[in-house]
């Protein structure tokens, strides 16, 4: 789609903003908004929470999928916000994080005060919220450039005040905002249609993975019960064990220690690197010295084939399998199974993808500061064991199965990609001005007041 220009255009002598409609002004935040900072009270005392209040902090506007915050993770009460002499800022402000993630934003849908990690931008004059709420949102690389700090990075209310944005006239902030509310509504939309199929595809996957590995290609071969309830029947020539019975070795993991982490060396490896369901070497823990690998080989040395399984954290149960010969080292979150002779190990890869032993995971894992699953928990949970050529049938099966369901999910990932740069583009476009959208849109509102 393509959108006509503005008449006449001028240098707005700032970098991010390039040239901007003649009739447009070019102003210091300050000059545009009144900056608010945020506090929080001296003593956690228990009165002060739980309170009328809404109190907003970065984390609550890093989660946000839309501009409007009425509700956050804590409230406070009005003795709390008088013990650190903040008060309620208006609906309609905007609510910035300037504490590291610095840009996340929001409008605050009812009155609320914040704590220090965020700042609030009281309009002046005739600001839109939205309008500018649009502009902001696309400039966090510049915020972020603004940051200063050692510990971590945090905008001061100068540097906030001082960053330099565009003030068109109130009709054109209201034009503006009500376009995008509109074009962004609709690419939104397109976004969720290719999230919903990629969650589709999951469960298609999850589906066919535990399809093959628990009754097999065949669909007419008879049945028995496994003695197992949360892997139900198998084929009947099928044997059932445990995983302790089909490894090399002992499941075991890396090291409980931390190392050093030289800028160069031998891959160290963790559950990040594992999280996506593959070995992702770019997610590495960091670089260990030949000697820590050494040492920590005499435990254990990757090997080709090997399984990983990710034992504690929000991803426990996620596996992935070894596919390299080069050297590497891996720490104590991940759990590594390898398979003996009368095993593929892709085979087993599988099952261990599939929706019973996942449940398995889940109904045997335990739970300290967060979830985990011990190695002997492992070892003793339940696998069907085909005969080894018929693993190795069933795994080139869901190998050819399961990139056609990958490859769909890959072009869905692209497209929320570029539809989110198309997004960005669009709002970059018309806040600056690039693009003249008075008229296209007439539902004055739509805009927050």
């Amino acid at each position: 789609m393509s959108f006509p220009k503005y008449c006449k255009y001028k240098e707005s002598g700032v970098r991010w903003l390039g040239s901007v409609p003649g009739q447009w002004t070019v102003k210091a935040l300050k000059h545009v908004f009144t900056v608010v900072g945020g506090s929080t009270p001296k003593s956690e005392v228990g009165d002060y929470w739980d309170g009328e209040h809404v109190w907003v902090t970065p984390a609550d506007l890093s989660s946000l999928t839309g501009f409007e915050i009425t509700e956050s993770s804590r409230r406070i009460t009005t003795a709390g916000l008088a013990s650190c002499g903040t008060n309620l800022v208006p609906a309609g402000s905007i609510v910035l994080s300037t504490r590291a993630p610095i840009g996340s934003l929001a409008i605050a849908g009812t009155a609320l005060c914040t704590n220090q990690g965020c700042k609030s931008l009281l309009r002046k004059g005739c600001a839109h919220p939205r309008f500018y709420a649009y502009l902001l949102s696309i400039v966090g690389e510049e915020l972020n450039v603004r940051g200063r700090g050692t510990t971590f990075l945090e905008l001061s209310a100068d540097a906030l005040g001082a960053f330099e944005v565009v003030e068109p006239d109130s009709d054109d902030q209201a034009a503006i905002a009500n376009f995008l509310d509109l074009e962004t509504a609709k690419i939104d939309a397109l976004v969720e249609e290719q999230q919903r199929l990629i969650e589709l595809l999951k469960e298609k996957r999850e589906a066919v993975i535990s399809q093959a590995v628990t009754k097999g290609l065949n669909p007419n071969v008879p049945m028995k019960d496994s003695g197992v309830e949360w892997l139900g029947e198998v084929p009947a020539h099928w044997t059932v064990s445990s995983i302790k019975h089909i490894v090399a070795s002992p499941v075991t993991d890396g090291p409980h220690e931390t190392p050093n982490f030289p800028d160069e060396g031998i891959p160290f490896v963790s559950a990040e690197a594992v999280s996506s369901g593959r070995l992702d070497f770019e997610k590495k823990r960091g670089y260990i010295s030949v000697e820590d690998h050494q040492r920590y080989s005499l435990k254990y040395r990757p090997q080709r084939g090997d399984i990983y399984m990710i034992k504690s954290g929000a991803t426990t149960g996620v596996t992935a399998i070894v596919e390299t010969d080069d050297d590497f080292n891996i720490w104590s979150p991940l759990a590594v199974i390898r398979c003996n002779g009368s095993c593929d190990p892709y085979f087993i890869l599988n099952y261990m993808r599939s929706r019973n032993f996942l449940e398995a995971v889940t109904l045997n894992w335990s739970f300290g500061t967060q979830q985990n699953i011990g190695m002997g928990v492992v070892e003793n949970l339940s696998v069907p064991v085909p005969p080894k050529i018929e693993q190795s049938q069933i795994a080139r099966a869901l190998a050819v199965q399961l990139e056609g369901l990958e490859l769909l999910s890959a072009e869905a990932e692209t497209a929320i990609a570029l539809l989110a740069e198309r997004r960005s583009a669009l709002i970059s476009a018309a806040v600056t001005g690039k693009i003249d959208v008075r008229g296209l849109v007439t539902q004055p509102e739509a805009v927050a007041a």
